[in-house]
Parts: structure tokens; sequence; C-alpha cells
């Protein structure tokens, strides 16, 4: 996947002759769909993701058709999140059950935005997975507790974890560094944390992460830089095949 292009489907997921399961993964903060829509559609529809974990989803009136219409132009279905998870969404592919779904909400600052993630409980065949999004603060004396209850939630997790989140900071900020600790960060593990994630005028930030349980092997990584995805949102999309370890 190297090269900033989406890459066939069928050959990034040649890792089904190693052992485990393969998934595709995208984790994508969409900037509330204020960018060309029909290039954020067609970004997603061509890396053919198993799950999208995406922030900055429908979170406001009639936030429900909104979300089940963004789910249909990327040809997905809705897993878990909306309104009650403040923006952060879940999409699946029919390859994929949702066993089970929550939403949490963050404590609120005064004057500030509310935040919060999304939690889904999935199936493929042959494994099983606990899928989450979150979107942390852009203030920084908020970040480190956002990042403390998204990680008690993924600590406490019996599933293999796979979370996608918008940090809005980097790797050497501390709210990173709780929500990494105990996780492979899935750009490290490829050899490509250099790839900046934001902003796609000016990319010289890695602020967007997809951070996975240590029994799950990072296949491919990629943040996909095209001039379709510049014109799709202020963030590129990150886009990493797995393998999943194989369900007893």
């Amino acid at each position: 996947m190297t090269g900033g292009g989406v890459p066939d489907a069928d050959a990034a997921r040649g890792g089904e002759a190693r052992a485990g399961v393969p998934l595709r993964v995208v984790s994508y903060n969409i900037h509330t769909q204020r960018d060309d829509t029909a290039a954020l559609a067609a970004v997603v529809r061509a890396a053919a993701p198993d799950v999208v974990i995406v922030q900055e989803g429908p979170r406001r009136f009639r936030w429900r058709q909104k979300t089940a219409a963004l789910a249909e132009s990327f040809g997905l279905v809705v897993g878990a999140g909306g309104l009650p998870s403040l923006g952060n969404l879940l999409l699946t592919s029919l390859r994929v059950r949702v066993r089970a779904s929550r939403c949490q909400r963050y404590p609120l600052t005064p004057g500030r935005h509310m935040r919060g993630a999304a939690y889904a409980e999935c199936e493929v065949p042959g494994a099983r997975f606990l899928l989450a999004g979150s979107h942390l603060s852009t203030d920084p004396a908020e970040r480190p507790a956002q990042a403390a209850a998204f990680k008690r939630e993924l600590a406490a997790a019996t599933l293999p974890v796979i979370a996608g989140a918008d940090l809005n900071e980097g790797p050497d900020g501390p709210a990173w560094r709780t929500v990494a600790e105990g996780l492979t960060d899935s750009a490290v593990a490829a050899d490509r944390a250099d790839r900046c994630t934001y902003s796609c005028t000016d990319p010289r930030r890695r602020i967007d992460a997809l951070f996975v349980d240590p029994r799950i092997t990072v296949v491919d990584y990629d943040v996909v830089d095209t001039p379709q995805t510049r014109r799709a949102s202020d963030h590129f999309p990150v886009l990493v095949d797995l393998l999943l370890p194989a369900t007893d």
C-alpha cells in the first residue's frame, strides 16, 4: 500500500495465506462532511474496507438519517455510534456481524465541546474483535482525562482490540501515550510512522492513529494521499490491513 494510492483489495488481502483472519480497516476524520462528499464516498469505496472508524460523523439534527445515508454512500452499514457517542461512528461491511455495541461520553468541560467514543463487539468468519473509535479534544488540558477514560474501556476488553482515533496530538503527547500503552501502533509496526495524516493542505502532523492488540498482525499500512483524498476531508484516511487471531 505504499505510495499513497488505494491498492486492489484482494491483492492486499493476500495475508490470507498467512496465519490469521484478514481484516481491512479505515480510520477517517471526515470533517463533518463539509468537503467534497462525492470524493469522500469514492475514497472509501475504492479502499473496500471491512470496517470504517469515523470521526466527525453526524451528531445533530436528523443524525440517524444522515448516518444511514453516509454508510450507504460508502457501501456499508451502521454498526454503532452517532449522536450518543458525539459523532464517532463505526461502519461495517456485510462480512462483519456486530454482536453488541455501546457508546461513551466523556465529562464535559464547561465551554468546550462534549466528546465521546463508540464500541462494537464484532465477528467475522473465524475471528472476533472489539472495534473502538474516539476523537479527543483540541484542548491539551482536556485530552489526558479523555484518553484515560478511553483507555479504561480498551484495557477492560477481553476481545482483541482495534482502536482508531483522532488524538489531536502526536506520538510524543501524553494522551497518545496513554491510549497506546500495551497496544501496537500500526504505523510503527509497518515502519511508516513518518506518514503525516493532517492536514491535507499542509501534511506535517500524525494525529490520527490505529492501535491494535499485540495478538493482531499488521500486514500493511498507508495514509492515502491522493488528489481525491485532498478534496474529501481535511484529514487523510488511515488504511490498514490486519490479520486477526483465529477463534479457538
